[in-house]
């Protein structure tokens, strides 16, 4: 369902691209430098997630916009309280005097804590904040096939966690006796409203649904997590424990050694045997390290992936 690739090389400023199946578009996370990231996949982006607005996530925000503009699509950008504030400033340092209505647009979902965001547009050639509206959701975005859920950590700043879930999908394992038809979504329909009762029709017979429910298999949707700069403490751990339990595959932060972990402290940080830990602790199925502070070269990077395999348990 999901694929995500790394743009960002190892001494470059984290940025991930993430495409679905059967989707058109692409969804970022996080602006850093990425040389990796092309026109297109810029082009064909239609959400972005930022944890927050440190300048090693932000970085690359004007190359989006740059290669945005003239599309005349609507992009969402999600991100911390403040973001709206701080995207438009980005977009109107610039001059806009050529530039057409239309060109571009784009609505800004500020998460203002558990379960809430604010939105507003962001539109050409003034580029006002125009107010949409405030919303109660657990999910900041929702796409037919798949929704993103958020959490906030602390880095010293909110820090927003991204958890990408794909749907889950019923089918239907037809026994020799019974053929396609209508019956089978009358008979979905009563699975997902736990609807035991229902009469389903069946060349003409009738059926108690909860006697056909065994036909139904569930195929439970894909989890994938992003997890960046948050400080290494039982606060944030019990948050990524509750949302991260049990995912796919989650992409978590280690700025640094576990030599280093008083610098970790410091700058509210993870470090390298900590996150491994906590993915340990979220029974993640495949977690990987990222996002390593600039300061390594490539052999130190290697040190402190191995310290993350090893608390997370790969020999």
């Amino acid at each position: 369902m999901f694929t995500v690739e790394v743009k960002s090389e190892r001494k470059e400023d984290i940025c991930l691209l993430i495409k679905v199946d059967n989707h058109s578009f692409n969804y970022l996370c996080d602006c850093g430098e990425a040389k990796a990231l092309t026109v297109k996949e810029c082009q064909d982006t239609k959400a972005v997630f930022l944890s927050h607005t440190h300048i090693d996530h932000f970085f690359n925000f004007d190359a989006l916009l740059r290669h945005q503009i003239g599309t005349g699509r609507k992009v969402i950008i999600c991100g911390p309280s403040g973001i709206a504030n701080q995207v438009q400033n980005r977009i109107k340092s610039y001059c806009w005097n050529l530039i057409e209505e239309g060109a571009i647009s784009y609505e800004i979902r500020e998460i203002q804590g558990d379960k809430s965001y604010r939105a507003v547009n962001l539109n050409p050639p003034l580029w006002n904040q125009d107010f949409i509206g405030d919303f109660n959701a657990n999910q900041v975005f929702i796409e037919k096939d798949f929704d993103v859920e958020f959490e906030i950590l602390d880095h010293k700043t909110d820090s927003i966690a991204y958890l990408f879930k794909a749907v889950d999908k019923t089918k239907i394992e037809l026994h020799e006796d019974f053929k396609g038809g209508k019956w089978v979504s009358d008979l979905k329909k009563a699975f997902d409203e736990n609807d035991e009762t229902a009469s389903i029709l069946i060349d003409g017979k009738e059926y108690v649904a909860k006697d056909l429910f065994p036909m139904i298999k569930v195929e439970t949707g894909k989890k994938v997590g992003v997890i960046m700069d948050h400080a290494a403490s039982s606060e944030n751990h019990s948050k990524i424990r509750d949302k991260f339990r049990g995912c796919d595959e989650v992409y978590i932060e280690c700025f640094y050694k576990d030599e280093d972990k008083e610098l970790a402290e410091k700058n509210h940080h993870s470090y390298a045997s900590m996150s491994g830990k906590i993915m340990k602790e979220c029974d993640v199925k495949h977690a990987i390290p990222v996002h390593f502070s600039r300061k390594y070269n490539e052999n130190e990077v290697e040190e402190l992936v191995a310290q993350f395999e090893l608390a997370k348990g790969i020999s």
